[in-house]
């Protein structure tokens, strides 16, 4: 199988898929960030899909036509989104049905969205954790492949808290995408 990860920070999931030896055709980032670096390090092609608009006027769709041309050119089977800051169109989803990952960091269904460790938080919730999950055009719906509960502790502030989740997540994520290689499947 080939692997595309789409990152847009600091690329700590991009290193952790690295050094457990998934073999990453290419990482595509949608801005100047450090999975650049992380990707150069490990030797792995990187492309700069820059987003030129965070304002009302962004053209979505475009933008993921754009995605998903790149990746075809690469010939990818998996998509792995890893902290990718943007949300990609219908046409994403539509080239590589099933075949798009992404993790978040709450138990799903629970506390979808951007700010799943502040919600969790400010719910109260004595638990909450990491998901990994097929990605759909609606945003942290799609089925549920793999979770692993975190405690949250007293006194946790988001974070503590994230830096926690985030260290299971870095395991399980990598788990779940060398178990689909290995079946050549995602389910």
């Amino acid at each position: 199988m080939r692997v595309a990860v789409l990152a847009s920070g600091s690329g700590t999931i991009l290193d952790a898929i690295c050094a457990a030896g998934v073999p990453v055709a290419v990482t595509v980032v949608d801005r100047e960030c450090g999975a650049q670096d992380v990707a150069e390090r490990n030797g792995v092609e990187c492309e700069l899909m820059q987003r030129r608009s965070y304002a009302r006027d962004f053209d979505r769709d475009g933008y993921t036509a754009e995605v998903a041309g790149l990746l075809t050119g690469y010939d990818i089977d998996l998509v792995v989104m890893a902290g990718f800051g943007t949300i990609l169109g219908k046409g994403m989803f539509e080239t590589f049905p099933g075949h798009v990952l992404n993790t978040h960091p709450a138990l799903l269904p629970s506390f979808p969205g951007w700010h799943g460790v502040a919600d969790a938080l400010a719910y109260g919730v004595k638990v909450t954790g990491c998901t990994v999950h097929i990605a759909t055009e609606e945003v942290d719906a799609g089925p549920i492949l793999a979770q692993e509960a975190v405690v949250i502790e007293p006194g946790d502030t988001v974070e503590s808290l994230h830096e926690r989740i985030k260290a299971v997540e870095r395991r399980i994520y990598v788990r779940t995408i060398r178990e689909i290689i290995e079946r050549g499947s995602v389910q």
